[in-house]
């Protein structure tokens, strides 16, 4: 008997210890949940909507629509030339395009086409290989590139200059 009473003592014992825990982990998930949808409405933008901003979907649009449309495109050429090496083994050969800023440039270009040819071969062949191999380099001769040009257009400019064929050997 006196074994029955201290079992039920502590079986009574016991059972506040159990509903402490299992209280406290319903209260974690309860938060879990509350900060997961609350995470997930303001990452689809339910809450924009219910908040009345605009959705994502009319800010993408003024993004999209704030983008210039690309310029006429004129094509330069290849230009095939020799690098400044001493022992004169490397060439490169590159295609240029040149993106303009409004069609009226293009009959500029066309009337001064000797002096762009004659421009782009010369710069091309001051390179090194060194100067070329490597990535910044191909952005610096295509900011020049641009620069030189640009001093012979008198109404127009040159937007933009892409090389789509860059071969060195």
């Amino acid at each position: 008997m006196a074994d029955e009473a201290k079992n039920e003592e502590q079986g009574t014992q016991e059972e506040p210890k159990k509903k402490f825990p299992v209280m406290l982990i319903v209260f974690v998930l309860v938060v879990v949940l509350l900060l997961g949808g609350g995470a997930f409405a303001w990452k689809s933008g339910m809450l924009d909507g219910m908040l009345g901003k605009e959705g994502k979907e009319a800010v993408g649009k003024t993004a999209e629509e704030s983008k210039p449309d690309i310029g006429p495109i004129y094509n330069l050429g290849s230009f095939i030339v020799n690098l400044m090496e001493p022992l004169g083994k490397r060439y490169l050969k590159v295609k240029v395009e040149l993106e303009l800023d409004n069609e009226e440039t293009r009959a500029e270009i066309e009337r001064r086409l000797p002096q762009f040819k004659d421009a782009v071969l010369t710069m091309l062949s001051s390179k090194s290989y060194e100067d070329i191999s490597d990535l910044s380099g191909k952005y610096q001769l295509r900011a020049e590139m641009q620069s030189v040009l640009d001093g012979y257009l008198k109404n127009g400019k040159i937007a933009n200059v892409y090389f789509t064929e860059f071969i060195v050997q």
